[in-house]
């Protein structure tokens, strides 16, 4: 066995990684995409799924993930090649921190966009810019903030600075002490919104719109969103959650600090649910209303409530919050590549990637106005950046994390990194090999069109091809055949 590499910077305690970790996770992905998606697919029914989702690929990789950045005690390329040579194995494996890596980059190029939107709302609510009666209105003021390249480059441009600013301070001084005070104000916040919605009319319709499952409407097309969402919602296999794993001091349990963060990105994407369609229902608005729910339908009825200019700035500051913390969390990657591997100072290292983060991001905000039309095989910059992260970086990434740790390392690692029972550590070795990587091959299947899949009528083959793939991943693992030879 090889000397693990000593780690040059440690959380300040395991509840600084929860909180780091959950507002990756957090971002704007459970308080933007999650009320929309769970309008979209049926309310209780996709929640159900996600939820088992959560626990049967996104807590399992997660694990994984944090395995690898504590042994490895490095940024996701460093990690995973020690990782991988402390089995004997070629630094090839390090191909998937590169994706990793990349990937986080690439999201957060057009992340910085969608964060813009969120600045530029609060900016508006306060200054009495978000003023219409009508849906229509609201999408026109939408489309007028995004047309004009100086304004939504404008903010883009701010959340890109307040982040490289805040990375640049250093994982505790920089990274903990600021999240340690956005994650409690972004609960306290959506408590607030909670109490106000329980006096709104609609909380039952929203109870049951979010907690009532009705099989009717569990469609094969939102079990898919949800088993997608429950994977990356949790920023997985973007070099996030790795990186942040790389600080947590050893001693400390992976399993159920794992748990923690799942459980806590859980509880604020519901807390969202609740504090969301409850508006939506007491104005009489549609929760299926898509992307357009947070700023176009929300705004709106924000507009015709009591004290709705206050509420609107909390949710606004909220979400603002909740972009930042994701926004710190897929630069870390590179800022920590730079600095440890190469040698940069953590601030040159911040600002460096920050101006060619701002170069691609610029060009990502430029596709909703002046570069609309800059397009390959019909996709522009924006659109890129998404397909490519979303429908190959991720799911292959994760994928190759959970065969590397499923098949190819040494049992012993996770063994005595993960520190589970022997029971816990079959269920989870069974999950990483078989049923996670299933998962993600169904998602990535579907993403990509190559067929269609109706999870109803198909899902007795799926069930099959989890046996198979059981049968013969244990006949060829390296442990069975060791067992077999001795």
């Amino acid at each position: 066995m090889t000397t693990r590499e000593k780690p040059q910077n440690l959380w300040m305690g395991r509840w600084g990684f929860v909180l780091a970790a959950t507002g990756s996770a957090v971002g704007l992905g459970n308080i933007w995409k999650f009320p929309y998606m769970t309008g979209e697919y049926g309310g209780g029914a996709f929640v159900l799924v996600y939820l088992l989702c959560i626990a049967a690929i996104g807590i399992p990789i997660m694990m994984v993930e944090i395995g690898y950045g504590r042994r490895g005690r490095g940024s996701p390329i460093d990690a995973i090649r020690r990782v991988a040579r402390e089995s004997g194995q070629g630094a090839g494996w390090s191909l998937i921190g590169w994706m990793a890596m990349l990937c986080g980059f690439m999201i957060l190029s057009f992340y910085v966009v969608v964060a813009g939107w969120s600045v530029s709302y609060l900016w508006k609510t306060v200054t009495g810019g978000l003023s219409a009666d009508t849906v229509d209105g609201m999408a026109a003021i939408f489309g007028a903030n995004n047309a004009n390249p100086w304004n939504l480059g404008f903010w883009s441009t701010l959340v890109t600075v307040v982040t490289m600013v805040i990375v640049g301070k250093g994982v505790q001084e920089g990274i903990e002490k600021s999240v340690r005070w956005m994650m409690p104000g972004m609960v306290i916040m959506l408590g607030i919104m909670i109490v106000y919605a329980m006096f709104s009319g609609g909380f039952g319709q929203a109870l049951d719109f979010l907690f009532g499952f009705e099989i009717g409407k569990l469609s094969s097309a939102g079990l898919l969103a949800a088993m997608g969402h429950a994977f990356f919602t949790l920023s997985l296999a973007s070099g996030a959650i790795l990186t942040y794993g790389s600080y947590l001091p050893d001693g400390k349990s992976i399993a159920r600090t794992t748990f923690t963060v799942a459980i806590c990105d859980t509880l604020v994407a519901l807390m969202a649910g609740l504090a969301i369609f409850p508006v939506i229902f007491a104005n009489g608005l549609d929760p299926a209303s898509g992307p357009g729910l947070i700023f176009m339908s929300l705004p709106l009825a924000f507009e015709q409530m009591p004290l709705g200019t206050l509420l609107e700035a909390i949710f606004f500051i909220m979400l603002t919050m909740a972009a930042l913390t994701s926004a710190i969390s897929m630069i870390e990657a590179t800022v920590a590549w730079l600095n440890e591997s190469k040698g940069i100072s953590r601030v040159k290292a911040a600002w460096g990637t920050g101006i060619v983060l701002w170069i691609v991001s610029t060009l990502a905000m430029l596709s909703f106005n002046v570069g609309a039309d800059w397009t390959l095989v019909g996709k522009n910059v924006f659109g890129w950046l998404d397909y490519l992260t979303s429908r190959w970086m991720m799911p292959l990434g994760g994928l190759g994390m959970a065969i590397l740790a499923g098949f190819v390392l040494r049992d012993d690692i996770f063994r005595s990194e993960l520190g589970l029972s022997r029971t816990q550590h079959a269920l989870w070795l069974f999950m990483i090999r078989y049923v996670s990587p299933l998962g993600i091959v169904v998602i990535f299947i579907d993403a990509l069109g190559v067929m269609t899949l109706d999870m109803g009528r198909q899902w007795p083959w799926l069930l099959a091809a989890l046996v198979v793939l059981t049968v013969i991943g244990e006949l060829f693992s390296p442990r069975l055949r060791k067992q077999l030879a001795g």
